[in-house]
Formats: C-alpha cells, structure tokens, sequence
C-alpha cells in the first residue's frame, strides 16, 4: 500500500491504495465516484474518460501511482452545485445521452477538445471524440449537442 496525494474535483485528497491499482477502481470503489464507467478495460471505448492535469486519460489505464500529484477532473466535478455544466445541458437537450455509458466520457472528451478549439469544425468534434464509443446514438445527436455546446460555452 502507498500513500498518495492528488486533487479530484479542485479538493485535495489522501489515498492509501496499491500503486498499481487503476485510477478507475478508486474512484469508484475508494472514493464512490461513479460516473467515470468500466466499458472495456482495455482503453479502447472511453467510457471511463477524466482529465489528468488537463489531459483526456482512459482511467483504466492508469495506475493510481501514475496520479499521484495530479488533479483530476470526473464527470461530477464539471457541474457546479445543482447547476449543470453547460455542456452536460446541451447533451440533455440535444439528446446527446441515452443509456448513459458512454455519456461522461462524452462529456469530458467534449470540454477537452473545446478547450482546444472552441468553435471546432465537424471533423474537429469527430477526430476529437474518435475515442470514445457510443452504441445508441449514431453519433449525430452527440455531434449535434457539442456544436451546440460550442456556440453557448
């Protein structure tokens, strides 16, 4: 067991887990956030998507060691108190989530890639959630709610 330190959600928080346990399992086992999802396991869907440092990360892939010092974003730090993000709003009216697996990853893969380009093209938005894989949608409503997303953040 090792003892780390990193930031989720802007709070600072002391781990004591394995170093090579993966960031996903402690956010939802040790610290009961549960928005990031186990698709895969193998970084292939982006179900389990946060931001490290800024950075879109399959937390699947990443062994709690690798955090340390880190600051971590999840799903349920975007919306501020009852207020949704901007983005999770659009998703919502744009009809952008359906059965809710891939939708947080969705979500943070959309704000990343507005980060970078906040009035991205079409293949823009494609290429940067080329990573993340949606079963219901067909992708047109998710295309759809982050061109919105981008005239309204």
């Amino acid at each position: 067991m090792t003892l780390m330190t990193l930031t989720i959600n802007s709070s600072p928080r002391t781990i004591t887990a394995p170093p090579m346990k993966r960031l996903l399992d402690v956010l939802r086992e040790d610290l009961h956030l549960t928005g990031a999802k186990e698709g895969c396991g193998e970084g292939e869907c982006g179900s389990c998507s946060v931001l490290m440092n800024g950075e879109l990360v399959n937390s699947c892939l990443v062994p709690i060691l690798q955090a340390e010092g880190a600051h971590i974003t999840t799903i349920e730090g975007l919306a501020a108190e009852a207020h949704l993000h901007p983005i999770q709003q659009c998703f919502l009216e744009r009809g952008g989530a359906q059965c809710g697996i891939c939708t947080p990853g969705m979500i943070l893969a959309t704000h990343h890639l507005l980060d970078k380009y906040p009035q991205p093209t079409l293949l823009q938005i494609q290429e940067g959630l080329a990573g993340n894989l949606c079963r219901c949608t067909g992708y047109m409503r998710i295309f759809d709610a982050v061109q919105q997303a981008a005239t309204s953040t």
